[in-house]
């Protein structure tokens, strides 16, 4: 499943639009590589670099496996995948001699193949031959790699193993044994998912705890069968088999309720042979936890409602709206900027508000009756409710009230976030995923409360809220990108960090020249990352949508 991520890219216009982008998990093995050590077999490890402007950078390697020439590794290569690229990847092969070093010697490289990501996903499963420097084969020596999507709705998985009174397969001291899990394809090929630390001399070993997706585990399919394998760990590769079991990921998830389970490991050479052949020690599961990753649609689909605010500056410096060269004037054949602004990103937004109804506000202006200077008015005036029926209304209600309030100022945005805060803190008492609120702030200017802007937003990103503001006019808007923290995090004038990135500032007239659905896109692109890492942090999960007696979706009751 693909999810909006905050990647951005320029397109012929000079205008950054978001780009979609898939987790893909890469697995690696080799068959056939060259010999290069004396004594023993090669030490294979692979280096996997990328291309980025030209020169090779390293993005990843794999574990050591000592003596063999045909490994298969249990590392797992996560990267994203975007569609409209083309992302070179280089695989290297190395015998490695000391502490995981990579040799610098000839003779230390095994081989290398150069591919595109593209090619890998297309296929699902590529072989390809290994080749030396100035293209000489490597022998018989392949490379195969595997290309997994990570789906949504996905998720991890943390496990634990022990074993209880292995098998001893060696003379002087006891077993030193790993485990390994495979799981069985619908082909009935066996694809490694994870293998343990070795446990030096123990013949009742506690594995680490480890974590796998559960694409890799089971491809998502809890009945799927499992292949456990335990084996006594020999230097020289040569390891020696100790036995077997089967599962699944549902009777691992049972094991940690009542029913609890212990698998017998069985060799199938000894269970033959020995007429009362028991086993060759147990495996036992210590902890199963399973960890729903969810996407933005996850929570949409859930019935979390995107509650729309805009805020707009009705500060003197936009000039007076009776005279067209002012940024608030009203040309009944084209909308201003702010409109132009407001309608673009307020009709993505209402598609996932149930009501379609919006907060408008305004700041920096005199309004009357009192004609005080106010920084967080209803521009329809009702104090009781600042909602308007759709985009349509709070375009009506901007015109309306202009004509009725004095421009002025200073600029100051604080007291508003302060105020679509407080709504988003009695939504976080919930503790459910209902309603996620955006705040679009359209201003002229750079904010005059900067300090007070500041606190306010730190505050804000502990609470299920994003701010987008979108800078009109052609003021210099250099520090406004202080406020935006994709150049780093945001701090308070305390020091204290921005739990999350919640702020996304453009300058309008970057996209004069564009469509308005360009700075939609733009604006909006980390909005569905932001909601999801919001949910993440609370440990939220989306409300599950039940079916009405007309069989339609509706949400889960309160």
């Amino acid at each position: 499943m693909t999810e909006l991520t905050g990647r951005v890219s320029p397109n012929s216009m000079g205008v950054v639009t978001a780009t979609c982008v898939s987790k893909v998990e890469l697995r690696v093995s080799c068959r056939n590589l060259l010999d290069r050590d004396t004594l023993n077999k090669s030490d294979p490890s692979v280096l996997l670099l990328m291309q980025s402007q030209g020169h090779w950078m390293e993005f990843d390697r794999t574990e050591v496996i000592k003596s063999n020439l045909h490994p298969v590794f249990s590392k797992i290569f996560n990267l994203d995948y975007y569609f409209e690229e083309v992302q070179k990847l280089r695989f290297e092969v190395y015998d490695i001699h000391g502490h995981c070093s990579i040799g610098t010697r000839d003779d230390d490289f095994l081989g290398g193949m150069e591919c595109t990501l593209g090619q890998i996903v297309a296929q699902k499963k590529m072989t390809k031959p290994l080749f030396l420097k100035y293209g000489k084969y490597a022998g018989k020596s392949t490379i195969t790699i595997i290309a997994e999507e990570i789906t949504g709705n996905n998720g991890y998985v943390e496990l634990a193993f022990c074993g209880k009174k292995l098998d001893d397969k060696d003379l002087f001291s006891k077993s030193d044994p790993f485990l390994e899990i495979y799981r069985i394809n619908d082909d009935d090929s066996d694809q490694l998912v994870y293998r343990t630390e070795v446990i030096k001399n123990n013949l009742n070993p506690v594995w680490d705890p480890f974590k796998v997706s559960l694409s890799s585990l089971c491809s998502c399919e809890e009945k799927r069968k499992l292949k456990c394998l335990i084996w006594d760990y020999d230097s020289r590769g040569k390891h020696d088999f100790i036995g077997e079991f089967y599962t699944n990921f549902e009777e691992m998830r049972k094991a940690m309720g009542d029913n609890k389970v212990n698998w017998d490991c069985i060799n199938p050479k000894y269970k033959a042979k020995k007429r009362h052949y028991k086993n060759s020690g147990v495996v036992m599961l210590l902890d199963c936890k399973l960890h729903r990753i969810y996407s933005f649609l996850d929570y949409i689909m859930g019935g979390c409602q995107i509650h729309f605010t805009v805020a707009i500056d009705f500060t003197a410096s936009n000039g007076d709206p009776r005279n067209s060269c002012s940024l608030h004037y009203i040309n009944p054949y084209q909308p201003n900027e702010y409109l132009k602004a407001l309608i673009s990103v307020g009709e993505i937004c209402q598609d996932y508000d149930s009501d379609k109804k919006f907060s408008a506000l305004g700041f920096g202006a005199r309004i009357p009756p009192n004609y005080v200077v106010s920084h967080n008015f209803a521009i329809n005036f009702n104090s009781e409710d600042d909602e308007c029926e759709g985009i349509q209304g709070v375009v009506q209600s901007y015109q309306s009230c202009l004509p009725k309030i004095q421009l002025y100022g200073p600029t100051n945005v604080s007291p508003i976030i302060g105020k679509v805060a407080k709504v988003a803190a009695d939504e976080e008492k919930t503790k459910e995923a209902s309603k996620y609120f955006i705040l679009l702030i359209l201003t002229d200017g750079v904010v005059t409360d900067m300090a007070d802007t500041r606190e306010a937003i730190v505050r804000a990103s502990y609470l299920p809220m994003s701010i987008i503001i979108v800078g009109v006019g052609n003021a210099d808007f250099t520090d406004m990108q202080i406020l935006d923290g994709d150049d780093g995090v945001l701090r308070s004038p305390k020091g204290e960090p921005a739990l999350r990135d919640i702020v996304q500032f453009v300058p309008f007239r970057e996209f004069k020249n564009a469509s308005p659905a360009a700075l939609a896109k733009c604006v909006l692109a980390e909005v569905p990352k932001q909601v999801v890492e919001y949910y993440s942090y609370k440990a939220i999960p989306p409300k599950c949508p039940i079916l009405d007696s007309s069989g339609s979706a509706c949400t889960t009751p309160e």
